[in-house]
């Protein structure tokens, strides 16, 4: 279009320069005519009048010119097309084209294919930008989310189950730096797959019961041992304070680990302990002297028929040791703490129970569906060596259990110290806080329906040789309430 148009304006400005010249011609002749007669007559104005017949002359050959110029230069650079389209590179790691809901693969090169067809094909990717090969099946392919903040994703599972382990060694000591391949978890002989693996300390809700039908003098160390059980705890730490004699007593709902309240209730919580009482003869304990001086038997041979004092039938004291309702009434409470906290009862005690309301199996059941464990500091004659072993035999009919701490500790996943001394007493505080704040945190989804309330077994098992594995036996799927 811009091409025709200079070609018109450069035609018609040559018609025009011809007809000019025609004109120039003719206005020469006549001013060689006029010219003659002006030097004829001495006249100049017929110069003045051709000056202004060239002047349209030159305007005309100079705008012929610059046409042609423009022509010249629209000739020699002629205006670029478009460029081509191109497709766009395929992403790194796709071969072929990728289809929505199937993937990559290579698809066929069709004539329909459009820009994908025409496409230059890609290099080879370099050995360094190939995925590695996979490895080897393990028992359980799939890792388990790790650390505290994972279980926040399962807790409103209702058939997640969490549990904590305990690993020593042969002498006792905590194994750390097992990773979640050292574990398997079975419930009801069923492996349960790990959904969450942690080892990060999590916070304790600790409530501290402690006994006090001790002997006087096994209680004076345990109250000169209290001043070191703040010690024992981190300032994310919560504790409550429970004492029982004849019947539980709660001194202090959960107050601050770290706070003055603690240690104050600590100091008043203290007890004087009891003394074992002597038996006594059933009856008059002189019966058997029918003559007596100042309420002594003399001679037998004064006595008829020659007898002497016989000693009947003793009737032992009633000592009353509620273990059974003080661990109740201390899970009661921690039942109303966050799940993220670990419930902790911590007793100290000789483990002897008799005249509770409450059974083993009662307690041991409210402590399995609410997930508290027991860990205890054994103290007096049971902490004695070889005595912890004897009293967990029971003697029929004595009604009195001279130690039943173990039996909760291993029912539900805790641990216990027989100390004893001051000394041995305070390093217990510190020993279990730190184990039941730095245990392995197992976490999974049960197989099982979410409507069988049934006990269920956990087996934890270690790939380690000569391991001890502490965890709880099993657990009930729904919580109970004991009012």
């Amino acid at each position: 279009m811009l091409g025709d148009l200079f070609a018109w304006f450069e035609a018609t400005c040559a018609h025009l320069t011809r007809l000019i010249l025609c004109e120039v011609r003719k206005h020469a002749c006549a001013l060689q005519r006029s010219a003659a007669r002006a030097k004829d007559f001495g006249e100049d104005k017929y110069a003045v009048k051709s000056w202004k017949a060239i002047a349209p002359v030159g305007l005309l050959s100079i705008g012929l010119v610059l046409a042609s110029g423009i022509r010249a230069q629209q000739q020699q650079a002629p205006i670029p097309n478009a460029p081509t389209p191109q497709a766009p590179p395929p992403l790194p790691g796709i071969n072929g084209a990728i289809t929505p809901g199937e993937g990559s693969g290579e698809a066929p090169v069709t004539p329909d294919s459009g820009s994908a067809a025409t496409s230059p094909e890609q290099p080879p990717t370099p050995a360094s930008q190939q995925p590695a090969a996979e490895p080897q099946p393990e028992p359980q392919a799939t890792p388990p989310e790790e650390g505290t903040g994972a279980v926040a994703q399962f807790v409103v599972q209702v058939n997640f189950v969490q549990v904590p382990v305990t690993v020593k060694d042969s002498k006792g000591n905590l194994v750390s730096g097992l990773t979640w391949r050292d574990f398997t978890v079975y419930e009801n002989n069923t492996r349960e797959p790990l959904r969450v693996f942690s080892v990060d300390p999590e916070p304790l809700s600790i409530a501290f019961v402690i006994d006090q039908t001790l002997p006087s003098n096994i209680m004076d160390e345990v109250n000169r041992s209290m001043g070191s059980i703040q010690g024992a705890l981190a300032p994310y730490d919560e504790a409550a304070v429970f004492t029982y004699t004849n019947g539980a007593k709660e001194w202090t709902g959960f107050t601050g680990a770290q706070s003055a309240r603690l240690p104050a209730v600590l100091s008043i919580a203290q007890a004087a302990g009891t003394d074992p009482m002597v038996p006594v003869t059933g009856g008059n304990p002189f019966a058997a002297c029918p003559i007596s001086i100042n309420g002594n038997c003399p001679d037998p041979n004064l006595q008829p028929g020659k007898s002497t004092q016989t000693i009947g039938q003793y009737d032992l004291p009633k000592e009353i040791h509620t273990l059974n309702d003080a661990i109740l009434a201390a899970a009661k409470e921690l039942s109303t703490r966050p799940k993220e906290r670990r419930r902790i009862i911590f007793v100290i005690s000789d483990g002897k129970e008799y005249g509770s309301k409450a059974t083993w199996k009662e307690v041991v059941r409210y402590l399995e569906t609410n997930h508290i464990s027991v860990y205890a500091t054994l103290v007096g004659d049971t902490a004695h060596w070889g005595a912890e072993w004897v009293d967990r035999f029971h003697v029929p009919f004595t009604g009195v259990y001279d130690n039943i701490l173990y039996k909760y500790t291993l029912a539900t996943g805790g641990d216990y110290y027989a100390e004893g001394n001051v000394n041995g007493i305070e390093r217990s505080y510190a020993k279990i806080a730190d184990q039941a704040r730095d245990q392995y945190t197992l976490g999974y989804l049960s197989h099982e329906s979410i409507y069988d309330d049934k006990f269920r077994n956990i087996d934890v098992r270690v790939d380690r040789p000569n391991v001890t594995v502490i965890a709880p036996m099993g657990y009930y799927p729904s919580a109970q309430e004991y009012k």
